[in-house]
C-alpha cells in the first residue's frame, strides 16, 4: 500500500496510524498526527485504519524558544 507522510509517498505494510509509527520509529506518545486534514485522538491510534493514498502529518514536539 501507498501513503503520503508529510507529503512524501511511502510504501508501507501498516494497517492503522500506530503501526504506520511503529514503523516510522516514532514514540506515539510525543507526536501528533493528522489524517486526511483530521487530528487523530492519540487513544485512537491503534484503531484508526490507514487506506491506500491516505495523507498522513505526523508533527514531532520539541523544546525550545
Amino acid at each position: 500500500m501507498k501513503v503520503h507522510v508529510n507529503g512524501d509517498p511511502r510504501a508501507t505494510c501498516a494497517t492503522t496510524v500506530a503501526d504506520l509509527l511503529a514503523e516510522l520509529g516514532v514514540d506515539p506518545a510525543r507526536v501528533a498526527v493528522e489524517l486526511e486534514r483530521t487530528i487523530v485522538a492519540r487513544e485512537a491510534f491503534e484503531t484508526t485504519p490507514l487506506a491506500e493514498d491516505a495523507r498522513v502529518e505526523v508533527v514531532r514536539f520539541v523544546n525550545g524558544g
